[in-house]
């Protein structure tokens, strides 16, 4: 189980200097998110060395057309020697409808046809698309860049059956040891049909001997994020009440516990976000340094 760290808007960060640093000092896989501020591609492209891996987890495609993606996509793997891990993701059906004004039925209907065009974009191929939800007529080509994996935000039985069938993977966030060991890695793993998919679950994370208070401040400050219907979903499917109870927090015995727990599920990769003050944040990182 590789495990990464992850970078970005879901731990708070805007500042660009700052995130590219971290990046760049990154052992493990980098992955960041594509919050409303930084764009992921770009500051992934921007920090150019670093990490045999980094990953966007994830970019929201209603609002980037695949021509557009594919574009910024195989930009950043020219820029960074190839080492790009593409995430996308329906987007938060809420956000995507208020803030966007786009529509957010058929989610799944929706992706499947825009890895379709997506897809063979990336590998330099044109495309003449004129399909139920989306058009799309051209090509892409990068000198230098060759097409990246493609993992999918998938948490529902249809999106991970999209995520199998037409994609590389799965990312998941904030979703517990007992849903992805009974749910999402079975799911996906029979929609691949004999293929091995990368499966890749986001958690919070925090070494700390004031785990109470950790949860405490982490029940707070995601309570917003535990309402919205795709996470929601996700925590009844674990038998918890909130985004704490999936919070990865402890002393160290405790964390290794959690860690191993997890490896148990049969995913194969960790994104994790330390959160809390900076010192705990600092030896969260140095302890996940150790462990891989």
């Amino acid at each position: 189980m590789r495990i990464g760290l992850a970078f970005g808007d879901v731990r708070g960060q805007r500042d660009l200097a700052e995130i590219t640093r971290q990046i760049r000092a990154t052992s493990g896989t980098a992955w960041i998110s594509q919050g409303p501020n930084l764009d992921a591609l770009t500051t992934l492209a921007v920090a150019g060395d670093g990490p045999a891996e980094i990953g966007t987890a994830v970019v929201p495609v209603a609002q980037r057309h695949p021509l557009v993606l594919a574009s910024q996509a195989l930009t950043a793997q020219a820029a960074t020697g190839n080492r790009l891990i593409l995430g996308i993701g329906a987007g938060i059906s809420r956000m995507v409808d208020s803030v966007f004004g786009l529509p957010t039925d058929r989610p799944a209907r929706r992706l499947r046809e825009y890895l379709e065009v997506l897809r063979p974009l990336l590998r330099g191929e044109p495309v003449d698309h004129h399909g139920e939800t989306l058009t799309a007529v051209g090509a892409v080509s990068v000198d230098g860049a060759v097409a990246p994996p493609v993992l999918v935000a998938a948490l529902g039985p249809a999106m991970l059956r999209v995520a199998g069938e037409l994609a590389d993977g799965t990312i998941t966030w904030m979703t517990g040891p007992r849903t992805l060991a009974s749910h999402v890695v079975p799911s996906i793993t029979r929609a691949a049909n004999g293929r091995t998919p990368r499966i890749v679950a986001g958690l919070a994370i925090c070494v700390t001997a004031e785990e109470d208070a950790v949860r405490g401040r982490f029940a707070t400050d995601y309570a917003l994020a535990g309402q919205v219907p795709e996470y929601r979903a996700m925590l009844d499917r674990e038998g918890v009440n909130g985004p704490a109870d999936v919070l990865l927090a402890g002393d160290e015995d405790a964390i290794a516990k959690q860690l191993d727990q997890l490896r148990d599920t049969g995913i194969t990769d960790l994104m994790l976000a330390p959160i809390g003050p900076r010192p705990e944040q600092a030896h969260t990182v140095e302890l996940l340094r150790l462990m891989r």
